[in-house]
């Protein structure tokens, strides 16, 4: 229920309280709930919740802190998301953050993980230290590098990862006007078409499974993320070998999303592989690659995909591809 909730541009920025007997809390807050209780919960417990919830929506402004130690990224992303409900605060270190969040209330924070003073990463170990500061939802936006375990680090913390890349503003506004709990009816028309644009769902796609090819998890979080909205169901792999693996033992999977640019076995020899084995002669394969040089659709092709994207990924590019292969 929360989910769809969140999905619909029309009750997305009703803050929900969620009481539940599984312990499910982060993923609620992940998915944009202001607060969760495990049951049993007491009349006490909740009659502090519902006095939290009618504080947070007589509060008037929403308040967000940029943190981010270049100057023109914070000025774009202040002019990206600001306007006259919310507060912003931006800061260009570490410190700073942590001194702003000690002297006042925030719904909402964007943060670069590269700082001059102290690691994104070790500001939320601080953060996540602090008890009246764990339910602050934070949104990493970065254009750093990520391994496993430092995905894994960010997950305890913070609510959702955007790349930085030329398609990337419109999810920023989207995943803050989420957690800030902003109406998109009461935004300025360039930001509600923004976010209008981004929820168009495709009901073609809904319930489909889709097999994310790629070694940067930063782009599996990103299309996941995008795809998710779609109502699709989403599986990956972070090399070509285990995304081989995964086909043969999910015959649910529909349709791949392939990354060219990958260690060891790169998206063609996959590709090779993947068409070698009979029963996936005919799998719709979409190449995603950041290389856009003569030819190489066609190599693509010869390589056994089955039509060919460039990233940055345009949003209604691939969404209108994978409906066509998928009909």
């Amino acid at each position: 229920v929360l989910d769809r909730l969140k999905r619909d541009p029309g009750t997305r920025h009703i803050p929900v309280h969620a009481v539940s007997a599984q312990r499910e809390r982060e993923r609620a807050l992940r998915q944009g709930a202001l607060s969760y209780l495990n049951k049993p919960v007491g009349p006490e417990a909740l009659q502090e919740e519902l006095k939290r919830m009618q504080a947070f929506l007589a509060g008037g402004k929403r308040s967000l802190l940029v943190v981010d130690d270049d100057a023109m990224q914070r000025d774009a992303i202040v002019a990206l998301i600001g306007d006259t409900d919310l507060r912003i605060v931006a800061v260009d270190s570490g410190q700073a953050a942590l001194r702003a969040l000690r002297e006042s209330r925030f719904d909402c924070m964007v943060l670069d993980l590269t700082l001059p003073d102290i690691s994104g990463f070790d500001l939320l170990d601080t953060i996540g230290k602090d008890a009246s500061l764990r339910d602050l939802p934070v949104v990493i936006y970065t254009a750093q590098e990520l391994n496993r375990k430092e995905v894994s680090k960010l997950k305890r913390y913070a609510k959702t990862i955007v790349i930085k890349d030329a398609r990337s503003p419109e999810r920023l506004l989207d995943e803050t006007a989420l957690f800030l709990h902003r109406c998109a009816a009461s935004l300025p028309e360039p930001q509600r078409r923004m976010l209008e644009d981004i929820h168009i769902l495709d009901s073609g796609l809904a319930g489909r499974k889709v097999l994310i090819v790629d070694d940067d998890l930063r782009n599996i979080f990103a299309l996941s993320s995008l795809l998710e909205r779609q109502e699709m169901r989403v599986c990956f792999a972070e090399n070509g070998r285990d995304g081989i693996e995964a086909l043969e033992k999910d015959p649910a999977i529909e349709i791949v999303l392939m990354d060219i640019m990958m260690p060891e076995m790169d998206g063609y020899d996959t590709m090779r592989a993947i068409r070698r084995i009979p029963k996936f002669k005919s799998l719709p394969i979409i190449t995603l690659t950041a290389k856009a040089m003569k030819g190489d659709r066609d190599k693509c092709i010869a390589a056994g995909a089955s039509d060919y994207i460039t990233k940055p990924v345009d949003v209604a590019q691939l969404l209108s591809l994978m409906r066509v292969w998928l009909h």
